[in-house]
């Protein structure tokens, strides 16, 4: 969809154009380069959609469109007159080479929507997580911590859902690999009975596999949620371990199941 800015700049083209009976032949001297004209066009669109923010508005209230434009246009080192040249040269002799420039804007701009649209999903993926510990676990480990034990208070009832992808590789000598939690009322974590959630064994094939537990937290009272990423029987000895634990997330709803 062909955006205001532009159809701007075409108007005032088109309408320099109709003002004279005869067709005028346009050099090309004093044009902007087509790469400098694809920045400079797409920073105007950018101007352009500024300015429909309220506080944006109401800022330069003062300031017309036509004048913001050319605002623009100056800061890229170029003149209103030289804008205009440009603009009439495509229209009147390279209407054609003026859509390809333009879609290379179009192009830039969704390019750019796209990655604020990635990094928006990622601030709230990010917002969203209560996972509480590191954003990954290697074993063996560089720092010399073999702990990956994890510990969360579930302040709300509901559903609490733990995620994470796990690459288990055959040389690791764990028996029975696999991640361990429970959830148990927060005075009592060492002595108090404990409710344990359905554990998941891990496959050992060097290849990563995603690993979900789902953690019921149905009562007002709160609970405190426990576990191990790298949980296995053979301890306490000196066994191989080779794992990598990564992208891990808690997420909450309060649906209940």
């Amino acid at each position: 969809m062909i955006r205001s800015a532009f159809l701007i700049l075409i108007t005032i083209s088109a309408l320099a154009v109709s003002c004279s009976s005869r067709k005028p032949k346009l050099d090309k001297k004093n044009l902007i380069p087509e790469k400098e004209l694809v920045s400079l066009l797409t920073d105007i669109h950018l101007a352009d959609g500024l300015l429909t923010l309220p506080e944006i508005n109401s800022w330069a209230s003062s300031l017309d469109s036509i004048t913001s434009y050319y605002q623009v246009i100056e800061k890229h080192g170029y003149t209103k007159e030289m804008m205009d040249k440009t603009m009439k040269y495509y229209f009147l002799n390279n209407p054609k080479k003026l859509n390809k420039i333009y879609d290379q804007v179009l192009g830039i701009l969704s390019e750019m929507e796209s990655r604020a649209q990635k990094e928006s999903i990622a601030d709230m993926a990010r917002f969203s997580n209560l996972w509480p510990g590191k954003d990954f676990y290697s074993f063996p480990s560089l720092s010399g911590n073999d702990s990956s034990m994890f510990e969360l208070a579930l302040n709300r009832p509901g559903i609490y859902t733990l995620s994470f992808s796990a690459t288990l590789f055959p040389d690791d000598q764990s028996v029975n690999p696999r991640v361990t939690a429970f959830t148990c009322y927060a005075d009592s974590m060492d002595t108090g009975k404990r409710r344990y959630v359905k554990s998941i064994n891990y496959l050992k094939d060097g290849r990563p596999h995603t690993y979900t537990l789902i953690i019921s937290s149905p009562e007002q009272v709160i609970r405190h949620l426990r576990g191990w990423l790298y949980d296995f029987d053979n301890r306490p000895s000196g066994i191989e371990k080779h794992i990598k634990i990564e992208n891990i997330s808690i997420t909450y709803s309060s649906l209940t199941i």
